[in-house]
């Protein structure tokens, strides 16, 4: 990866939000878009803005069923940091409320 590829992702991990939306797409297979404006407790278009910031710089991709987005890391991306990253957000009190919020909608309401 080259500086300016390096810059542009720690540029793109600097935003607490996009962070948080990390972190809940590593601890998931995918996540509907609706699942994280209930999670975040933003807007659609803030939180559609966001991922769309991770997906420009290379860290999502998506998948579409129907009228729902579906978002995931892709895998062969920086994967030490994502890594840290998951690790760093176990000791997150904002981020196990994230996880935790977002679980109790998944099951309750799947899209």
């Amino acid at each position: 990866m080259n500086t300016e590829k390096l810059a542009a992702l720690f540029k793109t991990l600097s935003e607490p939000v996009r962070l948080r939306i990390v972190y809940l797409l590593l601890r998931s297979d995918e996540i509907c878009v609706c699942d994280l404006v209930d999670t975040l407790s933003l807007s659609q278009s803030v939180v559609s803005r966001h991922l769309a910031y991770l997906r420009n710089n290379g860290l999502v991709s998506t998948r579409r069923d129907s009228v729902w987005v579906y978002y995931k890391i892709i895998n062969n991306c920086c994967v030490p940091l994502l890594e840290h990253i998951r690790e760093s957000g176990r000791n997150n009190n904002e981020m196990q409320k994230d996880l935790l919020k977002l679980n109790s909608f998944t099951k309750k309401y799947p899209c």
